[in-house]
């Protein structure tokens, strides 16, 4: 039976059932949390495997896994002491939507409103607010140990979008029809956050192209180098082509990005969304020649420590270790990539860490030894904070995720 039960007539309610299920998945997924890098896929896969599971069913388990997954220092001892507690505990830390709300009034009713801030609800616990995020990383970065940082790490991210278009009144009236109510973001006129849960992806902005998933964070990384329209410019490491495509955007219809990536699976992608968004000054390069670019994007693959709040099993599943190897192989890309660059052209390096060894300190080797490099000036009033010679987004700024940003000219 679906735990998708409904009164006549009324709202969804909560089956008795339904803690049982959870701390079943809890179980099945509990020895791969700390070690699985791929554990989202794992999870989508354990959700779809019963067919009794509806969409409301999977987002339900789906917000309440992920829960466990931000709070696991509180919630992992409980499912062996107490697995009732357990499953109680996260339903009332689970954030208050139409697939939680009645599984939270049900098994929390009788515990007071979680306080809006983290250190509120970790007094109710009687847990430690620092604990959601791993010790060693308090030397990587101290300020994600604030209260604001904490704070944003414990919450569900939002869904950001970026406009792919002039005339984005049609976006909006869509996605108002849609009942998903859109808002732009103060600091980035392109940027618009979805105020409901939605796929995006069955609307028709999305087949259009005229808008595309991308981190508000990740939007800001090339805002605040501000590429000059009509330049060539090469991303060394495109991925899947979120700031190919942005990129594309900026150069406008006289400028080329050329996309480059080891991974032919992402590049396929990168086509497929190029040519969704009608970006026919990307031009995709699975192999590249010296040439001079006017800008050189080094958008270096890391530990990701930026978009653990999105990505929370990636706390539990990284070691100081891997943040060395990370940095190790960002300074080969760095030193590979900077060749590329024309005299007078930009370098830009970015990564989604919020790791100082994987930023400052990587760039500082890089300027150490490459002297024809120098810092050039970003755009300011976006929200970073200075870090060396680059700049660091942390996520309880815009409710994003993390970045850190540098560019350098060549002299």
């Amino acid at each position: 039976m679906s735990s998708d039960s409904r009164t006549p007539g009324g709202p969804p309610r909560s089956h008795p059932g339904q803690p049982r299920i959870l701390l079943g998945l809890l179980g099945l997924l509990r020895p791969h949390w700390r070690s699985d890098t791929a554990l989202p896929a794992r999870i989508e896969s354990l959700l779809r495997s019963d067919q009794r599971r509806g969409a409301r069913d999977r987002r339900l388990y789906r917000e309440l896994i992920y829960t466990a997954l931000r709070h696991l220092p509180w919630v992992e001892p409980l499912l062996d002491r107490d697995p009732g507690l357990a499953a109680k505990t996260l339903a009332w830390l689970a954030a208050d939507t139409p697939s939680t709300h009645a599984l939270r009034a049900g098994l929390a009713g009788d515990w007071p409103e979680p306080p809006a801030d983290l250190a509120g609800r970790a007094a109710f616990l009687r847990a430690d607010p620092a604990e959601i995020l791993p010790g060693w990383f308090r030397a990587h970065c101290p300020e994600m140990f604030s209260g604001a940082e904490l704070d944003a790490q414990a919450r569900r991210p939002p869904l950001w979008l970026r406009l792919q278009t002039d005339s984005p009144e049609g976006v909006f009236a869509e996605f108002g029809t849609l009942g998903w109510p859109l808002r732009r973001a103060p600091a980035l006129g392109s940027a618009v956050r979805v105020l409901a849960e939605a796929d995006v992806t069955k609307t028709g902005a999305f087949r259009s192209g005229r808008i595309e998933v991308q981190d508000l964070g990740s939007q800001l990384v090339l805002a605040s180098v501000e590429p000059a329209p009509g330049g060539r410019w090469l991303d060394a490491c495109a991925g899947a082509g979120g700031k190919t495509l942005q990129l594309a955007r900026m150069l406008g219809p006289d400028g080329r990005v050329d996309a480059h990536d080891i991974r032919p699976a992402a590049l396929e992608e990168l086509r497929e969304r190029a040519a969704r968004a009608g970006a026919a000054n990307v031009r995709i390069l699975p192999r590249l020649s010296r040439d001079g670019y006017d800008g050189v994007l080094v958008d270096a693959p890391c530990s990701g420590s930026g978009t653990w709040r999105r990505s929370p099993h990636l706390k539990w599943c990284t070691a100081a270790g891997d943040v060395d190897r990370s940095a190790a192989r960002q300074r080969e890309l760095l030193a590979g990539f900077a060749p590329f660059v024309a005299p007078g052209g930009t370098l830009v390096y970015a990564t989604c860490s919020l790791s100082g060894a994987e930023n400052e300190g990587v760039l500082g080797d890089f300027l150490g030894a490459h002297p024809e490099f120098r810092r050039k000036p970003v755009r300011g009033g976006l929200g970073f904070l200075e870090r060396g010679d680059g700049h660091l987004l942390l996520p309880s700024v815009h409710d994003s995720d993390g970045f850190f940003v540098a560019a350098l000219v060549k002299k």
